[in-house]
């Protein structure tokens, strides 16, 4: 849309109900600062400059809201007084002229872009004020929106409604989008003359009737409009957004047996003919490409699995980790920044961490890459068609190369050559009678502390 737009966000809330140390914006679903999500909203409408109302956590909340491709402003309400009053706070950006400016609020995280997008087609058609509302069966507790002649006349507070007009079940969200060019003088004209003593921001339907202005409202989603308040509402907000991405997957071609356990981040991409079986979880920056196949109980965050790969089950992925195609990383096993290169094999018990694996190598069960002194992170390679027996330690640095062989149970302080067999193990002694003595020992010591007692 070529028309100028600014978003107004509110997200100066105090956030007692949620019972936090932080401002309730902060809160994360999917992984994400609510206020991000609602950002995020407000940019793919075309929006390039945003004004942030914030109070609690200020600095927190202005860098949570930071996104790209928009200009971010953060203004300060030092006073809570309404609506009304937290939108003219960014007074000094509605005055830079602009063709829409868009209201939305930091705690209602599930919105997308469509409403405001016909919102401001409603603007660019000729409206003043376009209002964002929701229906629902449960409207006990909203404003309602009086319609007449297709024409929203006024927003009715639940204790001001006749009850006829509580019967009404078209609600108010608080998103609205309003005339740039008038905004301000239409924002001025609310006063605080009611029983809070607040200035609110719906009183500015009847303001613009009365200036012979148009004024309508759009419907949105009543689950895109939900807002946030205490840790049972988040809670709710989380499975809702969770709900919606699954199905979005499922739709564009990901299998998942049971969806319901599957849990999102933000950001996770998945390609098609992706199998992801029960009780997964994807922490943030993690890709899956098409075609491989995360078994049941995997942790996975910050990392890439290609297609025809394997994961789990009972596996951990940490951030860094790179899995090839036809690569298996297998189960009770954890990975962190290092790279399984094709047709490689870790199948179970094991530890690999700040390493590369090369193609086709075999990692036995057991087997850790001893990559931490205590200060400092190391690296260990392991060649193409290298095979690791079970229960080695790889103390890094530390090098294998391709086709080597390090035999089970060994610890690794060298660099192993290409093709050579390593073993890095006492020789074993036998020392014939003496468990029995060590028991018959043992069972006497035993009896004696009895005695003592």
């Amino acid at each position: 849309m070529s028309r100028s737009c600014l978003a107004v966000i509110i997200a100066a809330g105090d956030s007692t109900r949620m019972k936090s140390s932080m401002s309730k914006v902060l809160h994360p679903i999917a992984g994400r600062p609510m206020i991000a999500h609602v950002m995020a909203a407000v940019a793919s409408t075309g929006v390039t400059e945003a004004a942030l109302v914030v109070g609690r956590d200020a600095d927190g909340v202005a860098k949570a809201g930071a996104v790209e491709g928009v200009s971010v402003e953060a203004f300060l309400q030092a006073e809570r007084r309404g609506t009304g009053h937290a939108v003219l706070t960014a007074k000094q950006a509605i005055v830079r002229g602009y063709d829409d400016i868009l209201v939305a609020y930091g705690d209602v995280p599930l919105i997308t872009s469509a409403p405001f997008a016909e919102a401001r087609e409603k603007l660019a058609a000729g409206a003043d004020v376009v209002v964002i509302g929701f229906h629902t069966d449960k409207p006990t507790g909203y404003g309602r929106l009086l319609i007449e002649n297709g024409e929203l006349i006024a927003i009715r507070e639940e204790k001001d409604a006749t009850e006829e007009e509580r019967k009404v079940t078209w609600c108010n969200s608080g998103l609205m989008a309003i005339n740039g060019r008038k905004a301000l003088a239409l924002l001025e004209s609310i006063t605080n003359q009611n029983v809070k003593g607040e200035y609110y921001l719906t009183d500015i339907v009847e303001i613009a009737r009365a200036a012979g202005g148009k004024v309508v409202a759009v419907d949105a989603p009543e689950t895109e409009v939900a807002g946030c308040n205490n840790r049972a509402e988040l809670a709710m907000l989380e499975r809702l957004w969770q709900e919606r991405r699954r199905h979005e997957l499922m739709i564009s071609g990901v299998s998942m047996i049971a969806p319901e356990t599957v849990f999102l981040s933000y950001d996770t991409q998945i390609g098609q003919d992706v199998l992801i079986e029960p009780n997964v979880v994807f922490g943030p920056g993690v890709r899956i490409d098409s075609g491989a196949v995360i078994h049941a109980f995997s942790h996975i965050e910050g990392a890439h699995v290609s297609g025809g790969a394997t994961v789990g089950p009972f596996a951990r992925l940490r951030p860094g980790a790179d899995l090839a195609a036809g690569s298996k990383v297998g189960n009770f096993c954890e990975v962190k920044n290092a790279r399984i290169d094709e047709g490689a094999k870790v199948n179970h018990l094991t530890y690999i961490g700040d390493a590369f694996v090369g193609a086709h190598a075999n990692i036995g069960a057991g087997t850790i890459t001893c990559n931490y002194d205590g200060v400092n992170k190391h690296e260990t390679r392991i060649g193409a068609n290298a095979f690791i027996g079970s229960n080695s330690s790889l103390v890094a640095p530390v090098s294998i190369g391709d086709g080597a062989y390090v035999a089970s149970g060994s610890v690794i302080t060298e660099n192993v050559p290409a093709d050579a067999l390593a073993l890095g193990r006492a020789r074993q002694e036998m020392k014939p009678g003496r468990a029995k003595i060590l028991r018959e020992r043992a069972l006497a010591l035993k009896a004696a502390r009895k005695m003592q007692k």
